[in-house]
């Protein structure tokens, strides 16, 4: 199989926006705490919870602290902040698409704070399903050394299925799959010892928009980076392809 990178752009996305998140620690204990609202607290029967572990081991966040948070979150409906993923979708200016993932307690606090956050941008927030038919998810690796063909190989064995593998000709090799197909695809490349190096569940854009003019790519990364800031905000997609 093979495709157009995905990681290229998600690498840019995140150069950009982890520089602006201040307050990496609470919201990795948000990710947590709904990874164990939407399972159990038990990293060998949850995958969204092994990732989101994952993500916080990646910001630099101890193991007691993650610990503490799988802890607590068995404890947040009792004490009445029960946690909700929540998305918001608009436009960037350019008519960008954006889709916005939170995790709240109050949605009447989130909501008309993220619509300002557009309206200061010069975009706008729409109604729900606006943009996000724009948009599927995905499960997303990129591992190697390896080449496509064990990459291939490796998944036939395990009978993971992907629907995207690319090699990048530098020993890399991107994989995309359905997000079902997460916790299949990291067992099947650890039987074949092929390293992972990055592994994500995310929204890749049907079809990306080039944003060439300098200009305005930097209104569409000034508004992810303002929503990024946001403390319920946990991620921000568009449909923006930047010139790296």
């Amino acid at each position: 199989m093979a495709g157009h990178s995905h990681w290229a752009n998600i690498k840019h996305k995140k150069a950009v926006n982890d520089k602006a998140k201040g307050k990496v620690l609470a919201r990795m204990g948000k990710l947590i705490a709904i990874a164990c609202q939407m399972g159990i607290p038990k990293l060998e029967d949850n995958p969204r919870l092994r990732l989101a572990v994952a993500k916080a081991r990646a910001a630099n966040m101890p193991m007691e602290a993650i610990e503490r948070a799988i802890k607590k979150a068995a404890g947040i409906a009792a004490d009445g902040r029960q946690m909700a993923d929540v998305m918001y979708e608009g436009y960037a200016p350019g008519g960008i698409a954006v889709v916005v993932c939170a995790t709240t307690d109050n949605r009447n606090r989130t909501a008309p704070e993220v619509k300002k956050l557009f309206e200061y941008a010069s975009g706008s927030i729409g109604a729900p399903g606006c943009v996000a038919w724009q948009f599927k998810d995905k499960a997303i690796f990129l591992v190697g050394p390896a080449s496509d063909d064990q990459v291939m190989e490796a998944l036939l064995a395990a009978g993971a299925d992907a629907e995207d593998i690319l090699a990048d000709g530098q020993g890399q090799v991107e994989i995309a799959a359905a997000p079902n197909q997460y916790d299949a695809i990291l067992k099947a490349l650890a039987a074949a010892k092929i390293a992972v190096i990055e592994s994500d569940l995310t929204k890749i854009a049907d079809n990306p928009v080039d944003v060439t003019d300098p200009a305005a790519a930097k209104q569409v990364q000034d508004l992810v980076a303002e929503l990024e800031e946001h403390p319920d905000v946990q991620d921000v997609f568009t449909n923006a392809l930047f010139a790296v």
